[in-house]
């Protein structure tokens, strides 16, 4: 066999990627098609690829937290519209970040055309 220094090319079915904890000491392994396909999941949803792979890494670990495959979470996920999938994924990102630094996210109060009218200034 030949040597290079160009990239070695391996079977996806075989690769694993490599990440790191959110504080960067241990490091974790996912093999590659669910890290795809999770990162595929959100891409297709509006969010840019930095975003993608910031929440597949927390649901992938959610997912062997749970110890449950992770395409059994993406397909509860599918359920969720388009437009709710923003605060879902907020409220997930929330659960493992510091509780003195939190994603906040803005829902829209209905109000009540009786309780208006009614309301003497």
């Amino acid at each position: 066999m030949l040597t290079s220094n160009l990239p070695q090319k391996e079977s996806s079915a075989a690769e694993i990627k490599q990440f790191f904890d959110k504080f960067y000491v241990n490091q974790v392994t996912f093999p590659s098609n669910d890290v795809d396909a999770t990162i595929g999941f959100f891409q297709r949803r509006g969010f840019d690829l930095s975003s993608a792979r910031t929440v597949a890494i927390v649901l992938l670990n959610q997912a062997r937290f749970d110890n449950i495959p992770v395409f059994q979470l993406l397909e509860t996920l599918k359920a969720v519209p388009t437009m709710q999938l923003s605060s879902v994924v907020a409220q997930i990102l929330n659960a493992y970040r510091e509780k003195t630094s939190l994603i906040g996210y803005r829902t829209k109060v209905a109000d009540n055309a009786y309780e208006k009218r009614n309301i003497l200034v």
